[in-house]
């Protein structure tokens, strides 16, 4: 009798748990990325940001706390000889896996959307919302890209707004730091 009890109640919580679903989509291409934020150029050009320990100590001292980043990507915009700004492809932890997202500095330092180009998180994909997406548009500071203050929060979502929040902070610290004068960053020594 106590075994039949104990097994009908496993059984029974097995009813309440809820399984995890993880929605796992690819949303664009780093090309489709590239010619959304900057329509006008007409070539990418691969940078590779090698800083020195100084710089890397700069960086971090502007952009803050952190979320674990995989990899960051950049790319001068061109259109002719002419430099349009940067392409950014990033990717931050939300919850528990990684958002891949692509910003857009141009010359002057201004933002542009962001594009996110995969969510693999069961939770907090409204980040590729146009309204949550365009509060980055035409921010030039860090003193612009404060998480709850200047970049709205999405509820059920906090993680995830607050993560690429920061790792844009990262990219605007980057750009300020190596990128800025408009040649790339030095070589690490």
């Amino acid at each position: 009798m106590v075994r039949d009890w104990s097994m009908a109640a496993a059984a029974g919580l097995a009813v309440f748990a809820v399984p995890q679903i993880v929605v796992a989509a690819e949303y664009m291409s780093v090309e489709q990325a590239q010619k959304s934020l900057f329509p006008q150029a007409d070539r990418f050009d691969e940078v590779v940001l090698a800083l020195s320990p100084a710089q890397k100590q700069q960086v971090a001292a502007l952009a803050g706390p952190q979320p674990p980043h995989r990899s960051l990507r950049s790319w001068k915009a061109l259109k002719g000889g002419e430099l349009l700004g940067y392409v950014f492809m990033d990717e931050v932890v939300g919850r528990q896996d990684f958002i891949t997202y692509a910003a857009a500095i141009d010359t002057s330092g201004h933002l542009g959307t962001l594009e996110v180009l995969a969510y693999r998180e069961s939770h907090g994909g409204e980040v590729r919302g146009d309204a949550w997406r365009r509060q980055f548009v035409g921010r030039s500071s860090l003193d612009q890209l404060h998480f709850e203050a200047d970049i709205k929060n999405i509820a059920g979502a906090t993680l995830s707004c607050g993560h690429v929040t920061q790792g844009v902070r990262w990219l605007v610290a980057l750009w300020e730091v190596s990128l800025r004068s408009g040649s790339d960053a030095a070589p690490s020594a």
